[in-house]
Formats: structure tokens, C-alpha cells, sequence
């Protein structure tokens, strides 16, 4: 009953990994997330251990981990002179509205009121001298080259800022798309980045719908399965509570 239990748990965070990665699938530059479960039994834990109350603890939690699948998505030509599609494990830098670092794929830009070239969400791209500002008055073409640098006309205003990192898996998710480097094990790789960008292409999410859609049918049997289990371990023992409660 307890294993069953587990399995329900289990189920349910998988079908919780698969709704994200669905309502993310149209979101460039997402990276899907995949869930590893720890094998362990489910039941009464080893003699000795036992709770505040003297008595021996049951468990039916097996540790999910939900990890980051970082393979590049398809590259798509959308033919927009602000949007960038990063070839290489590079990610762009932007400053979210509380002042903190953020770290992307998405690369579906546009320029704000304020002449700044920011994200679809409206988070500031940024250059290693800070915000990347246009001039909202002058008519000449904008355009990104392969390192970076946003040029307006003759003139370069910046270079989009891009990190990459030893160990991206222990990035942080913030959503959307987006991450922190808030883990101490996490270390830039290269100074500077080997990625390079591609003007007028997004880079499309790595989730596969058909893929998740059956992931989902799956988890969904073997939640209904394993309910059955319970119930009928829970027939079982009623019977055998009336029939031991009832000797004659």
C-alpha cells in the first residue's frame, strides 16, 4: 500500500514536470525539464527509527529531482533585426525590475520606450558597460553581428553580454525561460564565450509535445493503476478486520 502510495506521488510531480514543459513549448530558448526519481522502497523505515511518539515511521515520499535538459532547440528565421538566436551553450545576460541578474536563452528582443533593447517580458538586455540604449531619433539601421556588438548605423552602442558555464544543470530556474547563477558551484567557462549570435533567428524550445502529451498518458495509467492497488489493499484489509473482530 505504501509502494502504491509512493507511486502516486511520483505520478503526480511527473505530471506536474510535463504541464510546465507544455505551457512552456512555445517559449523560445525554453530548455524542458525531466524528472529522476530515487529508487527507494516505500513502507516502514529500519528498526530504531521511530518518531517523537515512540513509534516506528511509515514513508512514502522517493526524492524527484527535476533536472534541466540544455540540448539546442531548432533555429528559426522570423527576419527581425532585434531578434538573436544564440549557437553555442552561451546565455544573455538581463536585469530583471529588482535589480538582479538573470540569465537567458530567449532571444526574441524588442526596444522599449526608453530606447533599450529588452526581453519579451521587458528585462534589460545587458552589455558589460550596462543597458544597451538606442537613439530613438536617429533613422539609421540597427543591426547585431556575430559577436554581439548592436551596431546603429556606423556606430556600435554595445555588446550584448553572453555567460557560459561549466556546469549550466546547476543553474537556478526562475521560470520562463529563465535562470540564476545562485549555486557557489557554478563557474563561467569562457571569457569570452565561443557562442556566437544569429540575427533575425530564434532559437525554438527542445520540448517535444508528442513526446510529453504520451509521457502524460503514461503517468495518468499508472496514477489510476496504482489507486486501484490501494483500494484493493484497503478491501483486503476491511475484510480481515471483520472477519478477525468477528470469530464466530
Amino acid at each position: 500500500m505504501y509502494q502504491a502510495a509512493a507511486a502516486l506521488n511520483a505520478n503526480s510531480r511527473w505530471q506536474e514536470v510535463i504541464a510546465q514543459n507544455l505551457a512552456a513549448s512555445s517559449v523560445p530558448g525554453y530548455k524542458s525539464q525531466e524528472l529522476s526519481l530515487e529508487a527507494v522502497r516505500s513502507g516502514l523505515m529500519p528498526q530504531g527509527s521511530l518518531n517523537s511518539a515512540g513509534s516506528p515511521q511509515f514513508f512514502t515520499l522517493p526524492k524527484a529531482t527535476a533536472t534541466t535538459n540544455f540540448q539546442g532547440g531548432d533555429m528559426t528565421y522570423v527576419g527581425d533585426k532585434y531578434d538573436v538566436a544564440i549557437q553555442g551553450n552561451a546565455f544573455i545576460e538581463v536585469r530583471m525590475p529588482n535589480g538582479k541578474t538573470a540569465l537567458t536563452r530567449d532571444g526574441e528582443f524588442h526596444v522599449n520606450v526608453k530606447g533599450q533593447l529588452v526581453t519579451r517580458e521587458g528585462y534589460t538586455v545587458m552589455s558589460a558597460e550596462g543597458p544597451i540604449q538606442l537613439d530613438l531619433n536617429s533613422g539609421a539601421q540597427v543591426s547585431i553581428s556575430p559577436n554581439g556588438d548592436v551596431s546603429q548605423g556606423e556606430n556600435t552602442i554595445g555588446t550584448i553580454k553572453m555567460d557560459e558555464y561549466d556546469h549550466p544543470n546547476l543553474l537556478t530556474q526562475l521560470g520562463g525561460g529563465y535562470y540564476a547563477a545562485n549555486n557557489a558551484s557554478v563557474k563561467l567557462h569562457k571569457i569570452p564565450t565561443a557562442s556566437t549570435l544569429r540575427e533575425g533567428y530564434i532559437e525554438e524550445s527542445n520540448t517535444s509535445v508528442v513526446k510529453e502529451m504520451a509521457d502524460m498518458i503514461t503517468a495518468q495509467r499508472g496514477f489510476e493503476a496504482n489507486t486501484k492497488i490501494i483500494q484493493m489493499q484497503d478491501d483486503r484489509l476491511g475484510k480481515v478486520i471483520s472477519e478477525l473482530g468477528n470469530p464466530t
